[in-house]
């Protein structure tokens, strides 16, 4: 699967990279487009100071499967993510000569750069998505920020009724491609992607990361806070949201949070995104990884979009095996009874 086109934006292939601390710069950007992405969405920004000065007590961990922490910049392919940030810190109009720059060099790779934007206010949103949109073929809304359960700089939506008003806030003022991001947790993410749609997105990204907390056991926490945590072991949440809403919904998905490996995209598409961010993988990698997953998805056709869901049946559906699945597992830990 080469070009592709999306919500009304035509991409070189459908491995994009996500917003982070990697695309806050001009050459963070290129270098992502250099590595082959198909898109680039620029790290967020948003009206409020205090989401800006976020970002001065940003911290990550890079957790281990056994809990320890690794020194910083010594991350692993199958390690989490535990993490505080904060926005760009820079004056829209200087970020707007940036992205204007950034998708001036993107768009003669065939690789556009999106702007993005970090739920605050709404109305401050649309005035910010509306400038951006005269330097940019697309726009992100995060509306699935973890960190908006710990900041007040930010905001989470978990509610039908908040997806629908500040999508629509924000649809009215953005004449480009419209991309709303979700969060992974709330009690129906189908039900928000279906607002987001009907409140005007042209695609919805599923799914934002997942709160997180990990005591260190020598006292306090790691980070010494509350963070949100991405890992390897997300990747199956974020599946079970994406392959519900290709199945119940008219509506693109971008795919998002657990995607280290090509393998990994391939999921995801199989599971009906039709395109998949990453950060983590180049954080640890850098971008050159990017190379090993657009590779992966040459010669996928259309049809292998949600493929996996073809043969995939309701509990109600589902016919018992000849012997029970849980055996394997207890047999051998029953007592005989002598």
């Amino acid at each position: 699967m080469d070009r592709l086109e999306l919500g009304g934006l035509v991409t070189a292939n459908p491995v994009w990279v996500g917003s982070s601390e990697l695309t806050m710069t001009l050459a963070g950007i290129t270098a992502c487009v250099d590595a082959g992405a198909g898109a680039v969405v620029a790290k967020s920004v948003n009206e409020s100071a205090a989401a800006r000065r976020q970002l001065d007590i940003a911290d990550y961990a890079f957790v281990a499967a056994d809990g320890s922490v690794r020194p910083p910049g010594a991350g692993m392919p199958g390690d989490g993510l535990l993490n505080r940030s904060g926005l760009a810190q820079v004056d829209l109009d200087d970020w707007l000569g940036v992205l204007a720059d950034a998708n001036a060099y993107g768009s003669a790779r065939g690789c556009p750069v999106l702007g993005s934007i970090t739920l605050g206010d709404p109305e401050a949103a649309a005035r910010i998505g509306r400038a951006m949109a005269s330097v940019v073929p697309a726009v992100e809304l995060n509306i699935g920020a973890p960190h908006g359960r710990e900041a007040r700089a930010v905001r989470q939506l978990t509610e039908v009724d908040g997806v629908t008003d500040a999508v629509r806030v924000v649809r009215s003022a953005v004449d480009v491609p419209l991309f709303v991001k979700l969060p992974g947790q709330a009690s129906d993410v189908v039900a928000l992607a279906r607002a987001a749609r009907a409140a005007g997105a042209d695609a919805v990204g599923l799914v934002g990361r997942y709160p997180g907390f990990l005591p260190d056991l020598d006292g306090g926490a790691v980070l010494g806070s509350w963070g949100a945590w991405s890992s390897p072991g997300c990747l199956p949440m974020s599946l079970y949201w994406v392959s519900k809403a290709f199945r119940q919904l008219d509506v693109p998905l971008i795919g998002t949070n657990g995607a280290r490996t090509a393998k990994d995209v391939l999921r995801f598409l199989a599971s009906g995104a039709r395109a998949v961010e990453v950060v983590t993988a180049l954080w640890i990698g850098g971008p050159a990884v990017l190379r090993d997953m657009v590779d992966s998805i040459s010669g996928i056709g259309e049809d292998f979009i949600g493929s996996a869901l073809a043969g995939t049946r309701e509990y109600g559906d589902v016919p018992p095996p000849p012997s029970p699945a849980w055996l394997p597992y207890t047999a051998r830990w029953t007592s005989s009874g002598r």
